[in-house]
């Protein structure tokens, strides 16, 4: 478990991540075995998550279908459909591809029909909990899909209007490429990620950013901003993670993470 404090009044709040679930009915990059144990394992882990008490949502936080297609995605979401609690959705780099007829337009139109709570237009997206500002920023790429990340122009300066609004509130941003990762891996690194990182030091009001893809965890806290990497729920011990922000005072907020497999 790790915490640490930072300011701003807000009260608290409790939820879910969940990233890199790869769910899949037939993968080309997994065993047929890896490929039924993607649905087993988020079986198991919604089902727990039912269990667990006080969760305000869950976020899934990108690659939760293996290859880009409808039929996965739909599949995907009557599984989400099963959580008691409102859940929301992050794009991965695998998840698009724009030459197969698989857009982000697509995966979010299909996202609105399917879902019964989450109802973006747009792969960017702000909502609010608990007092709390969460903003969904999307940098999966859909024409040369990849394991790299990109944050395009238009997306950061979406940001910073964004980061600007909410000036005075405290803000966590939701996504499925790190800006600080677990560890360097030169393949699947942030492309021009200090583009983004200047749109950060331009405000004071992130006090967390979470983030998926790496497939590991790990947590960091620089310039004020605390950075939780989340391992992948398809591989074992197949984790999610439980994350509280808690109010102590008017000056400081705590954040504390758990790792948590299917009980």
């Amino acid at each position: 478990m790790t915490a640490f404090g930072n300011y701003s009044y807000a009260q608290n709040i409790k939820f879910i991540q969940i990233t890199d679930s790869h769910f899949s009915k037939n993968s080309t990059e997994y065993t047929q075995r890896e490929v039924e144990n993607s649905e087993k394992f988020l079986d198991n882990t919604l089902q727990d998550i039912n269990s667990i008490k006080n969760v305000d949502f869950v976020v899934f936080t990108g690659d939760n279908i293996d290859t880009a297609n409808e039929i996965d995605l739909k599949a995907f979401l009557q599984k989400a459909n099963k959580l008691k609690v409102p859940y929301y959705i992050v794009i991965g780099n695998h998840e698009v591809f724009k030459s197969q007829n698989f857009t982000k337009k697509d995966y979010m139109k299909i996202v609105r029909r399917h879902s019964r709570c989450c109802k973006p237009w747009g792969a960017n997206y702000v909502f609010k909990k608990n007092g709390f500002t969460f903003i969904v920023v999307d940098g999966a790429k859909e024409v040369i899909p990849g394991p790299s990340g990109y944050y395009k122009k238009a997306t950061l300066s979406w940001l910073d209007k964004k980061l600007t609004q909410y000036e005075n509130e405290n803000v966590i941003i939701l996504q499925h490429f790190p800006v600080e990762a677990p560890y360097y891996n030169r393949t699947h690194s942030t492309y021009k990620v200090q583009d983004y990182q200047a749109v950060l030091k331009k405000h004071h009001n992130v006090i967390a950013i979470v983030s998926g893809h790496y497939h590991a965890n790990g947590e960091i806290k620089k310039d004020g901003i605390y950075h939780i990497s989340t391992p992948a729920l398809v591989e074992y011990p197949h984790n999610f993670k439980i994350i509280e922000i808690v109010q102590k005072n008017k000056k400081d907020v705590q954040i504390y993470t758990q790792l948590r497999h299917a009980q």
